[in-house]
């Protein structure tokens, strides 16, 4: 039996779910159920117990597991010592949007050119929480957070990066000042943002309770999950948005946005990578860490942490 099937029960089983298994193979849903059905033909039996809110082994499924994990172990250690599963498995790279629309182009570029060779690569945005969550399930070793609360990721390594200032944003044609406004001059208006969990509102939400107030006193709150659609709607003169500095400055520079901040607000929050603590120097993951650090190298930052990136960039640079 072609080892992928074994994969994909081993994958089904620490997931706990068909979906879960499927992004973490890269593949359709459907992709894996279609393996595990065939294994099923294959042994006669039933391998996964599907009635719970989480998919485990049946008593026949287990025994099959535990083959099929020493024979993954097997493949990897021969892979691994042939060089060959380094330069195949590519990377699975987990960011917030911003980073994503903001950074991520530019360092993909560096990435590709400096290793052509580089395997596949998977970039998947989110929120914090999410990645967090992808990073502990072994969804990626490497990410990049943008983020208000601290974390603990006792198994991994961390850099603080230059951190990321949130504005409000708004189109010239309101009429609103540049530089400073009140929290009830912005009240008045549409405020466009992201659903919960998304570090900006979650930044927002604590300055505005900080003030006693609340979300709900702006004039309406329209829900985007899409930044794109933000922007287009705040260039558009529709209202207003709580978001990051390093996204509209494009727009900023061009006259097409304002930036204003308001008396009393915490205006900052934190920006973090994150790679595991037996990321390998040699791998694609590795290399694409190098290029995330090294695109920050002697960039200012208000956060005295970020100094420690040359400790970190040891890690995942070769000797």
């Amino acid at each position: 039996m072609d080892s992928i099937y074994l994969k994909t029960l081993v994958e089904v089983v620490r997931a706990g779910s068909l979906t879960k298994a499927a992004d973490l193979l890269c593949v359709t849903q459907s992709a894996v159920s279609r393996r595990i059905k065939f294994m099923e033909e294959q042994y006669g039996s039933m391998l996964l117990d599907r009635s719970g809110p989480v998919i485990v082994p049946t008593p026949t499924g287990s025994m099959v597991l535990e083959k099929a994990r020493e024979i993954v172990e097997i493949e990897r250690e021969l892979m691994s010592s042939l060089g060959v599963q380094e330069r195949q498995r590519g990377l699975t790279f987990l960011c917030t949007p911003t980073f994503g629309t903001v950074y991520l182009p530019g360092i993909l570029r560096e990435y590709m050119l400096k290793h052509i060779d580089g395997g596949n690569l998977r970039f998947l945005f989110d929120v914090p929480e999410k990645i967090v969550k992808g990073l502990r399930e072994g969804v990626c070793e490497i990410a990049v957070i943008e983020h208000c609360d601290c974390f603990d990721l006792p198994d991994f390594e961390t850099v603080a990066l230059p951190g990321d200032e949130m504005v409000f944003a708004a189109a010239p044609s309101l009429g609103m000042r540049v530089g400073a406004a009140s929290i009830d001059e912005l009240f008045t208006y549409t405020l466009y943002g992201r659903s919960d969990g998304c570090c900006s509102r979650t930044l927002l939400e604590a300055n505005l309770k900080g003030m006693g107030r609340t979300i709900g006193e702006f004039r309406r709150v329209v829900v985007f999950d899409d930044l794109h659609m933000i922007l287009r709607s705040v260039r558009g003169g529709d209202g207003l948005a709580f978001i990051s500095s390093d996204l509209i400055e494009p727009d900023v520079r061009a006259g097409n946005l304002i930036k204003f901040r308001v008396p009393g607000f915490t205006h900052r929050r934190s920006r973090t990578f994150v790679f595991s603590n037996q990321l390998s120097a040699g791998s694609p993951a590795g290399h694409f860490a190098s290029v995330v650090v090294d695109r920050f190298h002697g960039v200012s930052s208000e956060s005295p942490s970020y100094r420690g990136t040359s400790r970190v960039g040891s890690v995942v640079s070769p000797p």
